[in-house]
């Protein structure tokens, strides 16, 4: 007598495998979640999100991007600057 060990035969089997993977899965997802918010609020692998929402601010980021030119940088700074 196996004294409760009903042996599932393959089906016990197969659940077994399915439940493992749905552990692990979750365990693999919960370590994904966990490093993602906290990447999402340091902003990344470096020093912590700034928060800077300032106009200047991005505007001087645009440009230290090279996303635009210098003539550019300064019309809107003078257009931001004069709307305030």
């Amino acid at each position: 007598m196996m004294y409760g060990y009903g042996g599932g035969g393959i089906w016990g089997w197969i659940v077994m495998g399915i439940v493992m993977l749905l552990f692990w899965g979750g365990v693999v997802a919960l370590v994904v979640v966990l490093v993602r918010g906290v990447r999402g609020r340091s902003g990344g692998y470096g020093a912590p999100w700034p928060g800077n929402d300032d106009p200047e601010h991005i505007l001087a980021q645009r440009f230290a991007r090279g996303e635009i030119d210098e003539t550019e940088f300064n019309a809107r700074r003078d257009a931001l600057r004069r709307r305030q």
